[in-house]
Parts: structure tokens; sequence; C-alpha cells
């Protein structure tokens, strides 16, 4: 027992520290050191080989994503449709692939000339469940079912809150055959969005962010808003520049949500 205690300052000390010999990273515990390492871990790096395009509409449904990576997937999801899939739509028809599209709150099939719209009356979740009626089932899940597993694909994701359980719950061998992931996260101060960004940023580099005006708020700093579009690229196609400064922020293509009320954009310099 003594020598237990003797080594129990010792080992702690240990826990504290890292393998590359640094100090471990505090972890935050009140909503305000949340919205600061989550800002943090939201600077863009900038890829050598990544021309940002919009691809859907030209304020909300629209989503910056690197152009000419957008390369030859199988399929491409995406998720969150309400009555228009603009996003869908343009991917569809500039790559002639299918695009399957799920939503289980608005019935209503988006309208537009695409090769191929498959469109899925059912949300995405952690854990397939059917809640007030409604089908819900995982990424990994939807994926395997339109015989995706194992192909390289692309996604776009608004779902109102749902994605951080969703992604969380979804393996780093899923994720890694997504080439670009483009989305708009929502919330700003619970410990577990920090989770999933650290996550997603094991396998993709974060390249963009846009705040989205419809949810510009004061009392949330450094967020000038709640809601935010991010896009993520795979590190497999993406090739970060190391000499490059991060992008300057927001960019001459970025445009608001809705052009009809003030924006909110945090300059990143």
């Amino acid at each position: 027992m003594v020598s237990t205690l003797r080594a129990t300052p010792a080992i702690l000390l240990a826990s504290l520290v890292t393998a590359c010999g640094q100090p471990a990273r505090a972890e935050p515990r009140t909503p305000n050191e949340v919205r600061e390492a989550l800002f943090a871990e939201l600077q863009p790096v900038t890829l050598s080989n990544c021309e940002l395009q919009r691809i859907g509409g030209p304020n909300d449904g629209g989503y910056l994503m690197c152009g000419n990576l957008l390369g030859t997937p199988a399929a491409a999801y995406s998720y969150g449709i309400g009555s228009d899939d603009e996003w869908g739509c343009e991917v569809s028809n500039r790559l002639g692939v299918a695009v399957h599209e799920y939503d289980c709150f608005d019935p209503k099939r988006p309208m537009c000339e695409a090769v191929h719209l498959a469109f899925h009356d059912e949300c995405v979740g952690p854990t397939a469940a059917t809640v007030e009626g409604r089908t819900f089932d995982t990424i990994t899940n939807q994926i395997s079912r339109n015989g995706h597993a194992g192909t390289t694909l692309l996604m776009k994701m608004d779902i109102e809150g749902a994605e951080w359980d969703s992604l969380l719950e979804t393996p780093d061998e899923v994720l890694a055959r997504i080439d670009q992931l483009a989305m708009e996260l929502h919330g700003v101060d619970e410990r577990r969005y920090l989770e999933v960004v650290r996550k997603l940023k094991r396998t993709f580099h974060l390249v963009h962010l846009h705040f989205n005006n419809h949810a510009c708020q004061t009392g949330i700093k450094p967020f000038p808003a709640s809601a935010y579009q991010v896009l993520w690229v795979n590190k497999r196609i993406g090739t970060l520049d190391p000499s490059a400064r991060p992008p300057r922020l927001p960019l001459p293509i970025d445009t608001p949500d809705n052009p009809r009320v003030s924006d909110c954009q945090r300059a990143i310099k």
C-alpha cells in the first residue's frame, strides 16, 4: 500500500501529459468554454487542389464544394429535403449519378429535371427506430441497403440538429468513403458538438465555414449565429497546403441564406 500511495502522484502527473510530451488539453466545462473550443476547432484550412464552387441554389440550399474534386462517386446522399433539393438536382445532372434523398417530415417530392432522384420517406438518426410514426435509420444502414457500402459517395446534410448524434454513431470506416460532406450544423454550446467535430477532423479537412443569417443571434460569442454551413473534404482527396494562410472568410462567392435580411458573417483572417 505504501509504494502504491507514493506512486500515485507520479501516475496522476503522467496522466496529464500527452504522448508528445505536452500538457493534456483541458476539456471545456461551461457553455462559454465549449463555444470557444468549438469555434477554435472550426477554423478552415487551405487545400492546394480545391476550387470552391457553389452547388445548388444561389442562397439557402446552396453549398460551397470543391467542384474539381467531385469525381465519379457511386451515388450522392441528400439528407433533409423539404420540398426542394437544388443541391441534389445539380449533383445528379452534373455527375449523372443517383441522388438518394431522405426526409420523413415533408412528403413533397422535389421537382426538377434530374437524371435520377430516389426519394426515401425516412429520416436519419443514431439508430433504427420509429418515432411518432416516422421511420429513422442510420447512415450506415441506409448506405448499405442501397448497395453502396464500400463505394465512394458525396453527401449533403441539413437535418435541424439531428446531425450530431447521427454522425457520432457513424463508424469511421463509413465516413472514410465520403469524398465531400457539405452540411449545416445547428448548435454551439454542447460538449457532444465538440466531440463530433473532432471525430470528423480525423477523416476530413474542414475547408469552409459560413454562418446562416436565418439564425443570427447575440449572446453566443464567438459565434454570430447558431446555425452554420461547413464543408468537409476527405483527406484521401484533399491536399493540405502547409504554406498557405487560412482562407479569408467570407469568400466572394459566399451569399446570405436569406438575402432579404441582414447578414452576420464573422470575418476570419
